[in-house]
């Protein structure tokens, strides 16, 4: 076995302590001839002070150092690689272990974190999975097919990756806000994703406000109503087209779970106060900004406090689809804001970088 393969044997078959809750923890500390008190020690250096070995983890014994890293890994890890836009995103590219469900092999496997500072703000778009199922026809992640899920602590690593080198660079706005809108369908592996939001957002964890963190979803109703009862996190679900035949052409999860029941699930839960539901909407010129389709938006999401985020389509390796102007795209803005549904036009980031909506390929440009 290379050396490489045996590093992805030992991550596989070794528990990662990344992703675990303090109960876990404590549990572990119990099961290891440890005092309960160690739990809560291991959750302070894995996601508060977010130490990548456990030599550093200096308020435990040496003993008990090295009992935990005969059985467990914390499974932090630096990207393979990096690209910058000229617009000062920052795309990792970081590798995961994944296993094969056919060989019960490890195989690694490539996935994509985007960090966009703006202002006084900074926004970090994480992956879910290896890839994704969803076969979106406009989205070039979805030409890369499925690999695999990721654990909570793959997904924890491009977080916890993020806000080091805030604290390295010394910046002035640290990351505020997480977007779990990078490869894959978070909705599809629900457990891993609900367990990197407990972490992030729980009194003994990292203690964000759910407020700082959106979910998205195609749709994907198996997960989605577990979602909305077990997390208070934003939704953000891509629509993309009113009509049904339509999207159904463009967007193959609308044919067993209908944007129609999706809405019918997501009107039964309050939007109003604190939680935030968004649309995401992807303009192609000519195909989903008319008038037919704006007055189809206002009767479909009647009813609804949301808003929605309308994006420029950016042209990968389908051709079949054009982005709409700017002109018009500013029209259906308009349109959309004054029959009642806030609506805005979002900013295109890190295109040149394939880093933009759509765009993540596991490549660092064109």
């Amino acid at each position: 076995m290379s050396q490489n393969g045996l590093t992805l044997w030992l991550v596989v078959k070794m528990e990662t302590l990344l992703g675990k809750s303090l109960l876990e923890l404590q549990q572990i500390a119990l099961s290891l001839g440890m005092p309960r008190f160690v739990g809560k020690q291991l959750v302070e250096w894995l996601y508060l002070k977010r130490v990548t070995s456990f030599d550093k983890m200096t308020n435990l014994s040496l003993k008990n150092r090295q009992l935990l890293a005969e059985r467990y890994i914390i499974s932090r890890s630096q990207p393979t690689a990096e690209a910058v836009s000229q617009d000062g995103t920052r795309k990792f590219l970081f590798e995961v272990p994944i296993v094969n469900p056919q060989t019960g092999a490890p195989v690694s496997q490539s996935v994509e974190a985007v960090y966009i500072p703006e202002d006084e703000r900074a926004t970090l778009c994480v992956s879910t999975q290896a890839g994704c199922k969803m076969g979106c026809r406009f989205c070039m992640t979805g030409t890369l097919g499925f690999h695999g899920n990721l654990t909570a602590a793959d997904i924890l690593n491009q977080i916890f990756f993020a806000m080091s080198i805030d604290a390295a660079e010394n910046r002035s706005s640290e990351l505020t806000n997480i977007v779990f809108m990078g490869e894959g369908e978070p909705m599809d592996n629900l457990d891993e994703v609900l367990r990197a939001l407990e972490v992030m957002t729980a009194d003994w964890g990292c203690q964000w406000s759910p407020k700082r963190i959106t979910v998205s979803t195609v749709g994907y109703l198996p997960g989605l109503k577990r979602f909305l009862e077990e997390s208070e996190c934003h939704l953000a679900i891509s629509l993309h087209n009113p009509f049904h035949v339509e999207r159904q052409e463009i967007m193959p999860a609308e044919r067993p779970y209908p944007i129609t029941d999706v809405l019918q699930l997501v009107k039964q839960y309050d939007f109003s106060h604190q939680r935030r539901l968004s649309f995401e909407y992807i303009c192609f010129g000519g195909q989903n900004d008319t008038p037919k389709h704006a007055a189809e938006l206002v009767r479909l999401l009647k009813g609804l406090d949301c808003r929605i985020n309308l994006i420029r389509f950016h042209e990968g390796v389908n051709q079949t689809f054009s982005p709409s102007n700017g002109t018009q795209m500013i029209w259906l803005r308009d349109y959309l804001t004054q029959h009642g549904i806030t609506t805005t036009i979002r900013r295109s980031r890190g295109e040149d970088i394939l880093a933009a909506c759509g765009m993540l390929v596991n490549a660092l440009a064109r």
